[in-house]
């Protein structure tokens, strides 16, 4: 083949060099800069998650325990069906000094009574001290309802705990005195 003119001439020949130095640094830094946000914004995302996991888990022990003392009540329903019952306020509830576990135990249902109410608080406190608590301030009350004529003799257990950690999770700034989160079981017994 022969070579022409238009094939020697020089600006064929080479190609003008590109100004691109250090461009790709730049490059790389907005997009770590970019990823870097991007991480920041999935870390929150995950710690909302983890308190919303929290305040759902909590508000599910609450209803275990709301079914734990109707069971008991249930178990122990002739004397439940009687004033008081199993009717209890919120508060500290005192120790019977003594246990009604146990094949062998000689308790009567007054005192299966007070000793479920008692062991019921416990369970609900997570800072009662006791390890089995479930509750952040967890508290809980029975009313008894005994209604006349046809109406059945119902229980309406309602538990409360604080649940600031969720608030703090969806942006709400917790109050200085936080209001509880609560659950209500109505049942007839």
């Amino acid at each position: 083949m022969p070579v022409t003119a238009a094939m020697t001439h020089p600006h064929h020949l080479s190609v003008p060099p590109r100004r691109s130095d250090g461009f790709t640094l730049v490059e790389v830094l907005v997009a770590v800069l970019v990823i870097s946000i991007g991480m920041l914004g999935v870390a929150r995302l995950v710690l909302a998650a983890v308190k919303a996991n929290d305040s759902a888990y909590f508000r599910t022990q609450a209803a275990n325990l709301a079914y734990s003392i109707l069971d008991e009540m249930r178990a122990n329903r002739a004397y439940a069906l009687t004033a008081p019952g199993y009717a209890v306020g919120y508060g500290a509830y005192a120790n019977p000094g003594f246990t009604c576990e146990g094949t062998g135990n000689t308790c009567t249902p007054a005192q299966i009574a007070q000793y479920d109410l008692y062991m019921w608080k416990q369970q609900l406190n997570s800072s009662s001290g006791v390890t089995t608590g479930a509750l952040p301030n967890g508290d809980g009350q029975v009313v008894m309802s005994f209604p006349g004529g046809a109406g059945q003799p119902t229980a309406t257990i309602t538990i409360t705990w604080d649940d600031s950690l969720a608030e703090w999770a969806f942006g709400t700034a917790p109050a200085a005195t936080p209001t509880p989160a609560s659950f209500t079981l109505e049942s007839v017994l």
